[in-house]
């Protein structure tokens, strides 16, 4: 994939809110596949909700896996209603396990980037509230570095019209998020936010970024 240094995307944000949507009941996913820490590194990753930023990067060869969760705040082991009530400090995140050999730090970021609105503070299309801040935590020097680089050079641009607000931290802690959160879009691909909101971005990302998409099984 080529890295498309300053020519940013912002995807559309959709027409209903991810937390207007009753939770389905509870279900258990199935076990993910052990992915061995050797040769691998993790990112989180805040850029709305959560259920969005995973079905995007599960598309990418490289990452290995996902996760949705919360992180960022002061409690602990919060829950999404705890989250949703906007007074815990955490973000709605999903955090990465990819193979740097076979995706690097910038291809990721570009992604994250393209897809969604960094200049909002605390809102993305009608998902308001600071959980849904457009964030990074980073688990590595060489993450920080390149994502401060190209927070200053997208700002510095003007490429989004808007200074980039997304906030840049150490990661401190991260809470893997309900069962029913975790592969959210490929377990309710009819459900009308999935098919209004995720799909739509789903179909621009497949259209920009098709050369790193993992292969259709």
């Amino acid at each position: 994939m080529k890295f498309i240094t300053l020519s940013v995307v912002v995807l559309a944000a959709g027409f209903f809110a991810c937390t207007q949507h009753e939770s389905p009941k509870a279900s258990k996913v199935s076990q993910a596949k052990f992915v061995s820490s050797m040769n691998t590194e993790t990112i989180t990753l805040g850029a709305g909700c959560f259920w969005c930023t995973e079905a995007i990067f599960q598309q990418i060869d490289g990452v290995l896996k996902v996760v949705s969760g919360y992180s960022g705040g002061h409690v602990k082991n919060p829950t999404y209603e705890q989250v949703c009530e906007k007074n815990t400090g955490h973000v709605e995140v999903c955090q990465l396990t990819y193979d740097p050999s076979k995706v690097s730090i910038d291809e990721i970021l570009e992604v994250f980037w393209q897809t969604h609105d960094p200049t909002s503070m605390d809102r993305q299309g009608n998902d308001a509230g600071p959980q849904y801040r457009s964030a990074i935590f980073y688990s590595t020097e060489e993450q920080k570095t390149k994502a401060e680089h190209y927070k200053d050079e997208l700002s510095k641009s003007g490429a989004f019209g808007k200074p980039v607000v997304t906030v840049i931290e150490k990661i401190k802690n991260f809470y893997p998020a309900e069962d029913y959160h975790q592969n959210y879009y490929k377990n309710n691909p009819n459900q009308p936010y999935c098919y209004f909101v995720i799909r739509p971005k789903l179909e621009k990302y497949e259209k920009v970024f098709g050369l790193k998409e993992k292969a259709k099984q």
